[in-house]
């Protein structure tokens, strides 16, 4: 099987087939599978054109040109990113020569973590065929590594020489990046190890990150390979932005971070009751909705949050004199669990759940537009809830409308949808999972907290979200927050 595999992964030149799958290897290791910079390189039919849209209209072809031009301009020194923890007034971020801080260099090198597992089980072949292509064209040069087990990326990335790349690009579904944001939290070096630059590929069932990118950049709502065309192009062409990271406290001492979202009830149970129909795609959760309806049931628990609007009136946040010893940025607007929420947050009356979503982007699943009223201003989240009481076939209208931003055109009295920087959520009958990123975690009291522009990743976005107010955090200085043009 090895022998079959590797063989599979050679690229446009010969290499020696040696190294087994996973294993971390110096740039000068000729076990390497990829494509070595300095090795010459066979060039694919085509140039570097606009991502894959069905209708040309629907696409920014305007800014591809510019977008070149750019590139081949900012073919100097390789760069890195900027501070995304530093608080402070949006300015350029530069780096010790003068230059940008916001692009990936040309040419760059990326390290490559691919499971070959995930979704239909065809992500290893999707590459050779729809990524490399691209990647040789861009001058992108990249070493393959595939996870074999749970948290295997999470191990590569902690310990991994992060210098040797200028990026990291994750191809698989959202669980995968999970694993490598929370690897390099895990670093003794994770103030710096969380600036290096990520890329998210679709190669799994849900994709949502990778949709949610795609749906920034401009590009109408596709799937399957022509997402993964349209994000390697972005690759392609190295514009970074920086991204919210939601902070995550649970009763049992436990600290996470989510790049995407946490689900508790209806959507959770949907996400792990399907991996057993995983060879279906992304339909197993349209397979996974419909069993669950018959079987619908409520979740009793505590909900409070914090609202956007509380923020933004100078609200102090909370005293951080109860802060977690775990390493990672300071939860400013949390207190113990075991203590009541603040007084100016807000507390659900009702108890009775069939779902809660908190959401820090636009898609759910590549084919679930779930938040269509626009991006979150920078530190902020989407939080939706769905009251018990609602009927099978209201919720089954609201998930099929979903599909196309409609829900909230259903005007649902059942479903509530609230901007938010902070949320605490306390299960009290013991059913339902929670899901991270689609990842399973216990039902247990949680919170969470969002940190605005916390990490890189490769995006197409040309126009910056609203801001926040800023609030200085107790360990850290005021960041230096990128330029709007170049702000996801």
């Amino acid at each position: 099987m090895s022998t079959r595999v590797l063989g599979f992964l050679r690229n446009w030149t010969p290499l020696p087939l040696a190294a087994p799958r996973g294993a971390v290897s110096s740039p000068s290791d000729p076990a390497i599978a990829g494509n070595d910079a300095r090795a010459p390189r066979a060039r694919a039919p085509g140039g570097e054109g606009e991502p894959h849209s069905r209708h040309r209209d629907a696409r920014l072809g305007s800014t591809d040109k510019e977008l070149k031009a750019g590139a081949a301009a900012a073919n100097s020194a390789p760069t890195a990113p900027g501070t995304p923890w530093q608080r402070g007034p949006r300015v350029e971020v530069m780096d010790a020569a003068g230059g940008s801080r916001t692009r990936l260099p040309r040419p760059c090198r990326v390290l490559v973590l691919l499971n070959p597992r995930g979704g239909k089980g065809k992500a290893l072949q999707l590459f050779r065929s729809h990524v490399q292509p691209l990647l040789a064209q861009a001058d992108v040069s990249f070493t393959l590594m595939l996870t074999e087990r749970r948290n295997h990326a999470r191990e590569l990335v902690r310990a991994e020489d992060l210098r040797r790349w200028d990026a990291l690009v994750v191809m698989s579904g959202d669980g995968l990046m999970h694993e490598v944001v929370n690897g390099l939290m895990d670093r003794p070096d994770w103030e710096i190890a969380i600036q290096k630059p990520l890329c998210s590929l679709p190669g799994g069932s849900g994709n949502a990150l990778a949709a949610s990118v795609n749906h920034y950049a401009g590009y109408e709502q596709v799937t399957n390979e022509d997402l993964l065309t349209n994000c390697t192009r972005l690759l392609c062409r190295r514009l970074l932005a920086p991204m919210d990271l939601l902070s995550l406290q649970t009763a049992s001492g436990q600290r996470l971070f989510s790049v995407l979202s946490l689900a508790w009830g209806f959507i959770a149970d949907v996400d792990l009751e399907s991996e057993k129909f995983r060879r279906l795609g992304e339909r197993r959760f349209t397979l996974g909705t419909f069993l669950r309806l018959v079987a619908l049931r409520t979740y009793q628990g505590c909900l409070a949050y914090l609202p956007v609007e509380t923020v933004d009136s100078k609200m102090p946040p909370c005293p951080a004199h109860a802060q977690q010893a775990q390493q990672g940025p300071v939860d400013t607007y949390l207190v113990p669990l075991g203590e009541p929420v603040p007084s100016h947050w807000t507390v659900v009356p009702e108890q009775d759940f069939v779902l809660v979503l908190a959401l820090l982007h636009s898609h759910l699943g590549s084919e679930m537009f779930t938040a269509p009223m626009g991006r979150c201003a920078a530190g902020a989240m989407h939080l939706f809830y769905v009251r018990a009481g609602v009927s099978r076939a209201t919720l089954l209208r609201l998930f099929l409308a979903m599909e196309k931003g409609k829900h909230m055109e259903c005007n649902c009295p059942h479903l509530v949808y609230v901007p938010v920087v902070a949320f605490r959520l306390e299960p009290k009958d013991g059913k339902g999972v929670f899901a991270v990123d689609g990842e399973l975690m216990i039902s247990e009291a949680v919170q969470g907290q969002v940190h605005p522009d916390y990490f890189w990743m490769v995006s197409g976005c040309r126009e910056a979200p609203p801001s926040l107010e800023p609030q200085p955090s107790a360990s850290r200085t005021p960041q230096q927050r990128p330029p709007p043009a170049e702000h996801l």
